[in-house]
């Protein structure tokens, strides 16, 4: 079988060197190999003897296998040497649905070859590799599995013009969101309730509200979307009869349960032009708050109340107090400080609150290397206090960058880190950011935080060293000091006793003469 796929034959005969035998069976015979191999009759005992009973044995055709790779496909076809380049296309004709007469077949070592060229006169080995081109042919309109999951994992900027009030908002999503979750997002920006939602510049793909964004045709990386409210049903059905052009989707899907049960009718938001959620929803902070501690507590309850109870700890007192639990216990307590800076007015906050900081993976990593502490800057009091602690406390530098940050850059996450003489500011991080992105820089923070802390380690433990040595000294002086006195008092007691006996000598020798 080695030697006839090496060594074409012209009739299919392969001869013997001894005698001009011939072997007899098929030349891919199980043992025809051995037995063209022995050299000697004796040494051919281990093999199966053959007897040549005829010269000439007709060879089985051989078989070629062909891998053909056409775009994300790979077809496998196996046909005889005898057959013709034409007819490897015409098997995949049938395989690819693709007319012949459109492909090209590549991959040949002789270089392009013609339809009617015998696949015997190429010399190819048993197995081959080739692909299909179809220059003639449009791309495929379906996109494949792999392109599927790059859309999904794409960041869609949908730029939302409020039409009441001639406002936009942009918004970041990913792919794998769905319609319905950037009407609900949109309900908390606008407080126009899912189902009074009338919408313009949706694809007409788009036509369901689970359906994800990388599948609803959007324009990427930006779309524009318009979003009005529908005054009434009878209203809306009129807009859209005028307007057959434009592309309308008036949510009808049971997905907004979450909604107050005053939208069914008109609530008094609508009727005083005051936004319902502003209704809905406290303070996180109360405004000209005396005690930071109070005024952490409301924020920790209320956040818990919109956001639920999976949420980063916050530390309830001031921010010194803060600064004194993070920084100034022994090194190998020591942890970062992370500050939360609110705003309710930002487009960002609630993504950023529901999404990444109570992300499971978020609150576990804070919990464990970090004390967290929070502040709301909505109200314009608690915003100048806040500055005025951030120039106390890190230099007018950072307070002057957190004072130029714009509403929509907001929500903010400042990491702190605590040195000998000055807390320094590692990392400013604005809302529009992702989980991963927020993840990645928190780590970065904490490798630096690592290598600080793991000098001061040593330096305390130096200096524990040194202060242990220092007190061993002391007490051996003391003990020292302590025996000297005993001695000098042991020889004080001793002199004292014998001028007394001297004194009562003298006496009784005075009484005597």
């Amino acid at each position: 079988a080695a030697i006839n796929g090496v060594i074409p034959q012209e009739n299919g005969i392969l001869q013997s060197e001894y005698g001009g035998e011939t072997l007899h069976g098929p030349a891919y015979g199980p043992t025809s190999h051995s037995t063209a191999a022995s050299s000697t009759p004796s040494s051919s005992s281990a093999f199966r003897h053959v007897v040549p009973s005829r010269q000439i044995v007709e060879r089985q055709p051989r078989m070629l296998d062909f891998r053909v790779e056409y775009r994300d496909r790979n077809v496998d076809v196996v046909l005889e040497d005898s057959s013709t380049v034409g007819g490897i296309k015409h098997i995949l004709e049938n395989e690819l649905q693709i007319p012949a007469s459109k492909m090209l077949l590549k991959g040949w070592k002789t270089g392009d070859v013609d339809d009617s060229t015998v696949l015997k006169t190429l010399h190819l080995p048993k197995n081959n590799s080739l692909y299909v081109l179809t220059p003639d042919l449009p791309p495929p309109s379906s996109s494949h599995s792999g392109a599927l999951q790059e859309s999904l994992n794409q960041n869609f900027m949908l730029i939302v013009t409020h039409r009441e009030v001639q406002r936009e908002y942009n918004l970041n999503f990913s792919g794998s969101s769905t319609i319905q979750e950037v009407k609900r997002n949109v309900y908390d920006l606008t407080s126009i309730p899912v189902r009074h939602q009338l919408w313009e510049g949706w694809p007409p793909s788009a036509t369901d509200d689970s359906m994800t964004l990388a599948v609803s045709g959007l324009t990427f990386p930006c779309h524009r979307l318009t979003v009005g409210r529908r005054s009434s049903p009878v209203q809306t059905r009129e807009q859209s009869e005028e307007q057959c052009t434009d592309v309308h989707m008036v949510s009808d899907s049971d997905g907004d349960d979450f909604e107050d049960a005053t939208e069914f009718g008109v609530d008094d938001g609508e009727m005083f032009g005051v936004a319902s959620s502003a209704l809905r929803k406290s303070p996180m902070m109360p405004e000209n708050a005396e005690n930071e501690g109070d005024a952490l507590l409301q924020f920790t309850a209320e956040f818990s109340s919109r956001y639920g109870d999976c949420h980063p700890v916050y530390f309830i007192g001031s921010l010194e107090a803060a600064f004194q639990e993070a920084f100034y216990g022994k090194a190998r307590d020591r942890k970062l400080l992370a500050i939360y800076l609110h705003h309710d007015e930002s487009v960002l906050t609630n993504v950023f609150c529901s999404q990444m900081l109570c992300a499971e993976s978020i609150v576990s990593y804070l919990s464990q290397n970090f004390i967290t502490w929070a502040w709301d800057m909505t109200k314009e009091a608690n915003r100048a206090r806040f500055l005025t602690m951030c120039t106390r406390h890190f230099g007018s530098v950072v307070a002057q960058t957190i004072r130029t940050q714009k509403t929509d850059q907001f929500p903010l996450f400042l990491i702190i880190m605590g040195k000998r003489s000055s807390n320094e500011v590692l990392n400013v991080i604005q809302g529009n950011t992702t989980v991963d992105e927020l993840m990645m820089r928190l780590m970065a923070a904490m490798e630096i935080f690592s290598a600080q802390q793991q000098e001061d380690i040593k330096d305390e433990d130096e200096r524990e060293a040194r202060e242990n040595v220092k007190r061993e000294q002391d007490e051996a002086y003391r003990i020292s000091l302590e025996a000297d006195r005993a001695k000098r008092e042991a020889q004080e007691r001793e002199m004292a006793e014998q001028f007394r006996l001297e004194q009562i000598r003298k006496e009784q020798e005075e009484e005597r003469e």
